[in-house]
């Protein structure tokens, strides 16, 4: 029997899934699905729980209630074949070389010794480590190294595709790069799932997050309707009296923002309001700006709103 699932079914699916070690719940009646195609950002602070939830989807550990169903299957086991994985825990054979890394992998997914030779030169092109194919991987930077490893768990072209902070410890540079490796991956309609701090990340790469904290799901959605929980912002700039504008109803706070030159301020303003219609206000009130712009809330300023005081343990970047 196939082990190909009907195209129009879930990657992934989480059912009431709870996680105990101990007393301690790590995970709490966590429930979600992933579509074909999409790109998902998996984010939380510290200790949220996310790594246990890639670990028990890979089936590493087991839940201790609930059920999770991968590309189909009631196991990751029985479609490992079809799935890519890059642990937190990063590490490579160090007298290997790198091509060999990236084969040897592939070879443990199915493909042939000689395909999977040719496929490491490939991806070591494609990327920028071509010159560093015949090299061992201890006389790597950091940054190449976690490249190397990333081109192993994605050597065989997996369907489904899981990153366990990709971007820990990668220079700007590498950065952009495991970027691009993301983009490849989803402009061939594979399914990735990458957990990450780096707000910065998730919000040009995803079309959906999920936000945990304290083992327990928050937010579910589009990265736009994770945006639109907040107020828009105004930013103004000058040198006239703005306290008019503290008394407004479409203004929810105003701030003072520390810049040098001339004074700026921030307006928190309702979601129903038009922005406009606060340029026009600053018109009649005789307020004089230099500068006038609307800003939407930063996947930042979304993240630290759902989580609170759970995001102070979290790196940004």
């Amino acid at each position: 029997m196939s082990d190909r699932p009907n195209n129009d079914g879930a990657v992934l699916e989480f059912r009431n899934v709870t996680k105990y070690y101990g007393e301690f719940k790590a995970v709490d009646d966590v429930s979600f699905s992933l579509t074909p195609g999409s790109v998902c950002g998996f984010l939380g602070p510290n200790g949220a729980g996310k790594t246990t939830s890639i670990r028990m989807t890979l089936e590493i550990i087991r839940p201790t209630s609930g059920t999770i169903t991968v590309l189909g299957r009631p196991s990751a086991l029985e479609v490992r074949r079809r799935i890519g994985y890059l642990p937190e825990e990063k590490g490579l054979y160090k007298k290997m070389k790198a091509w060999a890394i990236i084969a040897y992998f592939a070879t443990l997914k199915g493909m042939t010794r000689k395909a999977a030779k040719q496929r490491a030169y490939e991806l070591l092109e494609r990327y920028g480590l071509k010159d560093f194919s015949d090299k061992p991987t201890d006389a790597l930077s950091k940054g190449m190294g976690q490249k190397v490893q990333v081109l192993a768990s994605i050597a065989h072209d997996p369907e489904f595709v899981i990153l366990d902070e990709p971007f820990s410890g990668l220079d700007p540079v590498n950065q952009q790069v495991m970027e691009d490796i993301i983009r490849d991956m989803t402009s061939r309609n594979r399914t990735v799932l990458f957990s990450t701090h780096v707000m910065q990340h998730a919000e040009r790469l995803c079309n959906r997050i999920i936000v945990i904290a304290r083992g327990r799901k928050i937010f579910d959605g589009l990265i736009a309707d994770a945006k639109r929980m907040l107020p828009r912002r105004v930013r103004i700039e000058t040198n006239d009296d703005v306290s008019p504008l503290r008394q407004l109803s479409e203004v929810v706070s105003m701030a003072r923002i520390e810049s040098p030159g001339m004074p700026q301020w921030e307006l928190q303003i309702r979601d129903n309001v038009d922005a406009q219609g606060i340029l026009e206000i600053c018109f009649d009130r005789r307020i004089r700006l230099h500068s006038f712009n609307q800003a939407e809330p930063s996947l930042h300023d979304v993240f630290m709103q759902l989580v609170g005081s759970d995001a102070k343990e979290a790196r940004f970047r």
